[in-house]
């Protein structure tokens, strides 16, 4: 299995042109800075939010993803400031990415009801390719899959760590603190992450909607704590290059405790189950969310399993004027 999937990454490198896809967080909102840098300051308070998300563990040379976000609301310049840094770390180390971003978020109340939200975003990715722990065709013939291997024929890259500027963008609208949605477009500038220098390969725009409502089971969409009792339903729909993906489901809350389950269908086929837990406080909040594979890969790929934690600070005794965005928690 190792040598396939060693073949199969080498094929996308030697031919100088690797499309690469962002990981997509099941949690996605809760990793709301990731999803859309507009989110950045909408619970007012400093917020600290830790990911982890492990793809096909069942396969040797898995996929394994770590993202760490802080931001906060600022009255002095009307808007949130965050921070980001994501990890990706795929084929047991073969091939590791960092982001590192920070991003802005401007904030008006444009009636009573309607809050409009609008981010920026600027990061630095690295990546590194590690090239010894390749395997190529030509190694296979009359090499020794238990020892050594012969050296390959085919020629390395000419630079193994790169380095890329890239921008980002989106916008949120939140009404009577109970309907929300946005839009965000990340690698706007579609970066050249080849590892060639005379390659031809951009890092595509990814364009991300998403929309939901938060219910109370005994108000309606009408004022309630919402964190008692009350439903969620939600709809995430993302491109980037060739690829599509619609992602539905629903939140079940009922405090302390959120169940939540989505489908998550690639439109050339269908692609996951995810079901999940959480865990809720005033101070933090935990989650658990597995994802059961339909697709052709079948869940002999092990699924995925993704685990989400947000510290929440006090605001102190400041007042803002603006309220939090009772976005989901996970």
């Amino acid at each position: 299995m190792r040598i396939k999937i060693c073949l199969f990454i080498g094929m996308l490198f030697i031919t100088g042109s690797a499309f690469a896809q962002d990981v997509s967080f099941s949690q996605y909102y809760g990793n709301p800075l990731y999803l859309n840098p507009a989110l950045a300051g909408s619970k007012i308070c400093p917020r600290l939010t830790l990911n982890y998300r492990n793809q096909w563990p069942s396969i040797p040379a898995t996929y394994v993803d770590y993202s760490a976000s802080y931001d906060q609301f600022i009255d002095a310049i009307s808007g949130g400031i965050g921070l980001i840094v994501v990890n990706e770390n795929q084929a047991a180390g073969t091939l590791n990415s960092t982001s590192v971003g920070a991003m802005y978020s401007f904030r008006v109340n444009l009636t009573k009801k309607l809050t409009m939200s609008a981010g920026l975003q600027g990061a630095y990715i690295q990546s590194k390719l590690d090239w010894d722990k390749f395997v190529f065709g030509d190694q296979l013939v009359g090499g020794d899959l238990l020892g050594q291997l012969p050296p390959t024929a085919e020629t390395p890259p000419d630079r193994v760590n790169l380095g890329m500027i890239d921008f980002s963008s989106g916008i949120l609208f939140g009404y009577n603190e109970r309907l929300y949605g946005g839009i965000a477009a990340h690698h706007m500038n579609q970066p050249d992450n080849s590892f060639y220098s005379n390659g031809d390969s951009k890092l595509d725009m990814k364009i991300t909607v998403h929309a939901g409502a938060l219910i109370d089971i005994r108000h309606g969409l009408q004022s309630g704590d919402v964190e008692d009792l009350s439903i969620s339903p939600n709809i995430m729909y993302q491109q980037q290059g060739e690829f599509h993906q619609l992602n539905a489901g629903l939140y079940l809350n009922f405090y302390p405790f959120v169940l939540g389950g989505w489908f998550r269908h690639n439109f050339e086929n269908p692609d996951a189950v995810i079901a999940l837990i959480g865990f809720m406080q005033p101070k933090f909040k935990l989650g658990y969310s597995y994802d059961y594979t339909v697709s052709q890969l079948t869940n002999n790929t092990g699924g995925a399993h993704e685990i989400s934690f947000t510290w929440q600070f006090d605001c102190g005794q400041k007042t803002f004027k603006q309220k939090a965005i009772k976005c989901p928690r996970f």
